[in-house]
């Protein structure tokens, strides 16, 4: 007698407004205002004598920079993620503006998915802010509780929010589905502090109404292609015939399309992941001059060096190719990588091979962002010759050595 496949119960979990809610734990007189996260650190709040805090707004903002995240009051004005902020400061003048503190935001990220281990073990991280879950194997799941079917599975949801809400203070938002594609759909349904449980049953009702965009896989310029062919809600795509997905899509994309508005998602949580490389970067508040602003180019090239550096010691990497990318006033982007010999996580073996790239790149045009790279990735053994290349300092290499007023080799 063939075995009958458990039913599987995968859920998203995404953290609300997670930079803003973070720096809100930090200034909770802000909470109900509207603030957007993504100043420098000239928006620092200033504390005053009476040991209150003056907060910077967007009212006086001048330069390029772009919102990283908002408040859910901000987002009321119009205002959201990947916005400029001087077109936010047209919307919501008085919105509070603060700088990003990454390291704090990581740290949180490293709490709440501790967290949601604690209940559940199998996790896919997805970034800092969200991950998918297997719930399927966890004790309970599959049981109804009172005259609740889902009984279980709620229960379990809800004790992975209770447990992420007591050890951070944040709330989170999760959709549990059969599948992947599903979740991630049913975690934005309910938003913010929200719990979604959608069964296959429920798709023509819950799903189906919604706008084509909401699958993740379909962007713009597929969205607005669905669209001139009077396709705009997700059920509206179900209907369409694979084979005519297929003629105007493509076989790959015409049949995900198809499975995708079915809500077919056979797709794994995948627990472990090599990464490919390693990077930091960073946009200047200003676009600075590699000859006039040497000094305060080569502080921030050092800096994004010895994070690298840290970045692969912590992991247990070394990198055999480091890169430099620069882009330019022009938004003009060049790249310059160099293969080591052996591979590296030592923060001035790094920094000696991303400044031998920088000389090959035309530095006369001023610079709005600076990245360094490392690539090739290896996972060091003990004894290995490889080990003691990634932790012995290049000879010769000082880390306060200006690498910008030396004549570039643009070759």
């Amino acid at each position: 007698m063939p075995s009958v496949k458990p039913l599987r119960w995968i859920a998203h979990l995404d953290m609300d407004a997670f930079y803003a809610s973070v720096e809100l734990l930090r200034y909770p007189e802000l909470k109900g205002l509207p603030v957007v996260i993504g100043g420098g650190r000239r928006h620092q709040p200033e504390t005053l004598a009476d040991g209150s805090r003056r907060f910077a707004t967007l009212r006086h903002y001048t330069g390029r920079g772009v919102i990283t995240t908002a408040t859910y009051a901000a987002r009321d004005y119009g205002v959201h993620s990947g916005m400029g902020l001087m077109k936010a400061a047209l919307r919501c003048p008085d919105a509070v503006l603060l700088p990003t503190d990454f390291e704090q935001y990581r740290r949180y990220s490293r709490l709440f998915k501790a967290a949601v281990a604690e209940v559940a073990p199998v996790i896919e991280d997805r970034g800092i802010d969200e991950i998918y879950i297997d719930l399927s194997e966890v004790p309970g799941v599959h049981e109804a509780v009172g005259h609740d079917p889902l009984g279980g599975v709620r229960a379990i949801a809800q004790e992975i929010r209770n447990n992420v809400r007591s050890t951070t203070g944040l709330n989170c938002s999760i959709g549990v589905t059969p599948n992947k594609l599903l979740s991630k759909i049913a975690s934005e349904l309910d938003k913010p502090d929200g719990l979604t449980i959608v069964t296959a049953a429920e798709l023509p009702t819950r799903i189906w109404p919604l706008p084509v965009r909401r699958i993740n896989g379909i962007g713009p310029k597929a969205g607005a292609r669905l669209q001139a062919l009077g396709i705009t809600t997700i059920g509206e795509l179900a209907a369409r015939d694979k084979a005519w997905l297929v003629a105007r899509f493509g076989r790959g994309y015409g049949a995900w399309l198809h499975d995708a508005a079915h809500g077919i998602d056979e797709r794994a949580v995948v627990t472990h992941s090599e990464p490919v490389s390693m990077s930091r970067e960073t946009t200047f508040e200003r676009d600075l001059h590699a000859r006039h602003d040497r000094a305060e180019l080569t502080a921030v090239f050092s800096r994004l060096c010895e994070q690298v550096a840290q970045d692969l010691q912590r992991k247990g990497y070394a990198g055999r190719t480091i890169g430099i990318k620069l882009r330019f006033d022009d938004f003009k982007t060049v790249t310059r990588d160099l293969t080591l010999a052996e591979p590296t996580a030592d923060f001035a073996a790094i920094r000696h091979a991303a400044g031998l790239c920088l000389k090959r790149v035309d530095l006369t045009r001023r610079l709005r962002l600076l990245g360094v790279r490392a690539g090739t990735l290896v996972r060091p053994r003990a004894g290995d010759p490889e080990r003691a290349a990634a932790q012995a300092p290049a000879a010769g290499v000082d880390p306060g050595l200006s690498l910008f007023d030396a004549p570039a080799d643009p070759s």
